[in-house]
């Protein structure tokens, strides 16, 4: 088991070999039988669902192997070949383990030891061309041979077992319209042969093929793209989520450009993508706008033709017992001179999507150097993707977490309140975009929620309304739009009335009243681009409605802040934009403005120690009970969860009860 784990994991770590989650390994040895204390014949495979460059021990399916093979002798035909799945679990061995593939009778039907099947893209570059079987013999000869295109299943594990046992010289197999099959009697042996198939494939594309397979570039790469990017994406994502609220994930990469600025990426993208894998990420086909982008009323009148299309192929395919069609919006936008757009129901998928895409690109690359890109045809890719057996997965999947799919953009997330808000919103799954003057502050955060699928950095001063509109755009960029904003960002000086300056009042002002409003500003902008409505939340304060002493720039500030809510509640509403307050007070412990000078000036006012100060605030309230970073939290998420999905225009208080500061 550990040397095919440590082979599955250099494979699965080289997207030359395979792309992610896809493809899968296996070994075959023996063991003794917990249970009559003899020899058993086992196989070990990777498990449904998992991805081969991180694949452990948890992730293989264990099953006994004359179990498995005796199934041939029951197995009911290729028309009712689904029914095999449901029986690899009788010939499971021992508890646990992951759930056996579609593809385990691949690796137990064929005769050797140690079986790989990969989706690299130059071995289905091969499986798509035209002449798939004439090009496969130019390449290897007889060491590696064809296999013609069949759904993957207990009827192609066949179809593989019988080419193998044929041809005692052969390596492998190149699978029609999917991939390779390769073989070998030891684990090193058979990753040497896959290695072998993609490297032999590899340089046959590239001593054979023609340089200019997507023909003349007749739209070069913009210099603004980025820009344009930033502005199409949320009014794309808005157009994908028509069905399903999508994150989104955005390309320019040169591979990208290269082939959406091309004569023949019309022509090729209408075909669509070929491997399973592929078009089950990606859909069928992209959605092609025009150069630039176009405007936005083009760019819904093309949607709406997608989705008429998409309509019309589930139609012609669909039988009764197909599953309902999941949804019609595409999954892959492409724009010539600007990059690709890609969607999926988180940042990952969203992200992987694109990779799939790449991949598909490679392949159309290689297919059309040697050949003619010939993918599968529309019937077949409807029967995989309407599959009893992948919405049998679907249904398997974990229910998402409330804020799924919601992009959070929060000032002042480097520290304290702020910092505590964007660990909430992304421990109940948001994508986090952690805004704070402090560029270093910001990245520390971002990192301690996870990896960029998770929360990205942006460093932002929110009394610059183009950095305020650079932050949003970053928003678009990482994950498509933004959905929840907190106005967090602040700072306080406590000084008498005649003793505070303009200085102080203006600076006071700048950030939280100018700065909120620039924020409210742009991210309402994105909200109302994208159609999704949306949440933002301001984080004001006590003194918004309580006159304390020595305090008059942070509580007007504040003021200002708590009817800007009001304000924005009113005017946001028919965009299904809600727009709520949280009034924190006595935050101490954890506090970026206590730890920066507030708390000893507020502390000389009451006359304690500074160290004393969160204990003071306690005393005086009405719970007897200290205000943390987590509570503020809590309060955003319970605006924001969806189960105040009617409220807007509401100040919360969390100041553990303070009576001068009720609402009235």
């Amino acid at each position: 088991m550990k040397e095919l784990i440590e082979r599955s994991n250099r494979l699965g770590a080289d997207p030359r070999n395979t792309n992610y989650a896809g493809g899968n390994t296996s070994a075959k040895g023996t063991a003794t039988d917990p249970v009559t204390g003899g020899p058993v014949d086992l196989l070990w495979v990777k498990g449904s669902g998992g991805d081969l460059g991180t694949l452990t021990a948890g992730g293989l399916a264990v099953l006994r192997l004359d179990r498995l093979r005796a199934l041939v002798d029951v197995y009911p035909g290729v028309e009712r070949e689904d029914e095999m799945v449901a029986a690899f679990d009788y010939c499971l061995h021992g508890r646990g383990g992951a759930a056996p593939s579609i593809d385990t009778a691949m690796h137990g039907l064929v005769g050797a030891a140690h079986v790989d099947h990969l989706h690299p893209d130059a071995g289905i570059a091969l499986a798509t061309a035209a002449d798939g079987p004439a090009l496969t013999k130019e390449c290897f000869g007889d060491r590696v041979l064809w296999v013609p295109w069949r759904r993957p299943g207990f009827q192609l594990g066949l179809d593989i077992a019988a080419v193998q046992r044929a041809n005692p010289q052969a390596i492998g197999v190149i699978l029609g319209g999917h991939g390779i099959t390769a073989w070998g009697a030891t684990s090193d042996e058979c990753e040497a042969n896959s290695l072998e198939i993609i490297r032999v494939a590899t340089e046959f594309l590239a001593s054979r093929g023609r340089p200019d397979p997507f023909g003349a570039a007749v739209h070069p790469p913009l210099e603004d793209r980025k820009e344009r990017a930033a502005a199409l994406m949320p009014i794309l994502r808005g157009l994908a989520s028509t069905d399903l609220r999508q994150i989104g994930h955005f390309r320019d990469d040169d591979v990208v450009l290269d082939f959406v600025g091309s004569a023949e990426m019309p022509r090729l993208a209408a075909l669509g993508t070929s491997c399973p894998d592929h078009f089950l990420r990606t859909k069928v086909r992209p959605l092609v706008l025009d150069p630039g982008g176009g405007t936005p009323e083009r760019i819904r009148e093309l949607h709406a033709a997608y989705r008429a299309e998409y309509a019309a192929y589930y139609e012609r395919h669909a039988t009764p017992d197909s599953p309902p069609m999941r949804g019609a919006d595409p999954a892959i936008v492409l724009v010539p001179g600007v990059g690709m757009f890609s969607f999926g129901a988180n940042k990952q998928t969203a992200r992987v999507a694109g990779e799939f895409y790449v991949n598909a690109i490679n392949v159309m690359r290689g297919a059309e150097s040697v050949s003619t890109y010939a993918p599968i045809d529309e019937a077949e890719k409807f029967r995989i993707e309407y599959w009893a057996l992948e919405e049998a997965k679907l249904r398997r999947m974990p229910k998402p977490k409330p804020l799924a799919t919601r992009i959070a953009l929060v000032t002042g997330g480097g520290s304290g309140i702020g910092r505590a808000i964007a660990h909430r919103l992304a421990a109940e799954g948001a994508c986090v975009v952690v805004a704070d003057r402090d560029g270093d502050a910001a990245a520390r955060v971002a990192g301690e929620l996870g990896s960029a699928d998770v929360a990205v950095p942006v460093t932002v001063d929110v009394t610059d309304e183009d950095a305020v509109r650079a932050a949003v755009d970053a928003a678009a960029l990482a994950f498509g739009g933004v959905d929840l904003v907190v106005n967090n960002a602040g700072l306080s000086i406590s000084k008498p009335l005649l003793e505070t300056t303009v200085a102080d009042w203006d600076l006071q002002h700048d950030v939280m009243a100018r700065g909120s409003f620039l924020v409210a500003r742009e991210a309402a902008r994105a909200m109302i681009a994208q159609g999704l409505g949306g949440d933002i939340v301001y984080i004001a304060s006590k003194n918004a409605v309580f006159a304390g002493p020595n305090n008059v720039a942070y509580g007007a500030t504040k003021a200002d802040q708590a009817h800007q809510v009001r304000l924005l509640a009113a005017e946001l509403g028919g965009h299904g934009i809600r727009v709520n307050g949280v009034n924190p007070d006595g935050v101490v412990r954890g506090s970026g403005i206590f730890a920066s000078g507030w708390g000893a000036q507020r502390a000389a006012v009451y006359g304690v120690p500074e160290e004393e100060l969160g204990a003071f605030y306690a005393k005086r309230t009405l719970l007897q009970r200290e205000v943390l970073p987590e509570h503020v939290a809590d309060a955003v998420f319970a605006l924001t969860g969806g189960d105040l999905s009617q409220t807007t225009g509401l100040h919360v208080p969390v100041d553990a009860g303070v009576a001068a500061a009720f609402l009235r």
